[in-house]
């Protein structure tokens, strides 16, 4: 992995950066997800987010913001959910009009496999902040990305941790 990382790989960044962070090096991660963030890597903003939310670093709104934003843009389907959950909280939900963002950051995510974006569609149909017709294709999107994500690898190997986490319960 460190050949990876020397050659500026920031996969690999990334992926150091976690195993810094699970051993509770929170600097190290910090200066690793900062290196592959810069280099475009999504997951790396996304656990930036993390860490400005106060794991690790001093807590720093704006920047969580920046780095959720930046991993929403990359495509990170997570942070998209976490920018519609934010906007859903910090705004008025019963106003048709502010809602409106964290409806269609909840549709991005939806359309990206999120589970829960659906969840969170519903209510917001249910509220009148989303049309009948928008709720829909967020579902055909939704079951779209699902499908594409399908594979008789990943049933196996979903099947193979259902089973070992049965045995080790």
């Amino acid at each position: 992995m460190m050949k990876r990382i020397e050659a500026n790989d920031p996969v690999a960044m990334n992926h150091k950066g976690v195993q810094q962070y699970n051993k509770g090096d929170y600097s190290s991660a910090f200066e690793y997800f900062t290196k592959a963030a810069k280099l475009g890597d999504a997951s790396a903003h996304y656990q930036l987010a993390a860490l400005h939310n106060g794991e690790g670093v001093e807590k720093d709104i704006e920047m969580e913001m920046y780095h959720l934003e930046q991993a929403a843009i990359g495509g990170h389907p997570i942070a998209r959910y976490n920018l519609g959950w934010n906007e859903w909280n910090n705004n008025d939900r019963d106003n048709k009009d502010t809602a409106k963002r964290a409806v269609n950051h909840f549709i991005i995510a939806a359309a990206q496999g999120k589970d829960n974006s659906i969840n969170n569609l519903m209510f917001a149909f249910k509220k009148g902040c989303v049309s009948k017709d928008d709720l829909a294709a967020a579902l055909r999107a939704h079951q779209a990305a699902v499908d594409a994500t399908k594979s008789p690898q990943r049933d196996a190997a979903e099947a193979y941790y259902r089973n070992k986490d049965s045995v080790n319960a």
